[in-house]
């Protein structure tokens, strides 16, 4: 069973290669602290239909090179426009 994620593009620079940063909360295990963490994958976007601030699901694939190890399932949703012009 592969693992699936859900995260956001946080850069979409290289082409067909997406930076996704999984937001996650823990408990620090000796004071008891809520503290927020991250984690970074490299994935692989064949189509490049993904774009920075994009939420993507992503799933688990064999090392394509020495980072991505994910692959791009597909877009969950993109974020809202902004009209300039208003």
């Amino acid at each position: 069973m592969k693992k699936t994620l859900i995260g956001v593009v946080a850069k979409s620079g290289q082409s067909k290669t997406l930076r996704v940063e999984i937001d996650r909360r823990m408990k620090h295990p000796k004071y008891g602290k809520i503290i927020r963490g991250r984690t970074v994958c490299h994935v692989h976007d064949e189509s490049g239909v993904a774009r920075k601030g994009d939420t993507v699901e992503i799933v688990e694939a064999p090392p394509m090179s020495r980072l991505k190890r994910w692959a791009l399932v597909r877009v969950v949703s993109s974020p809202a426009a902004v009209d300039v012009a208003e």
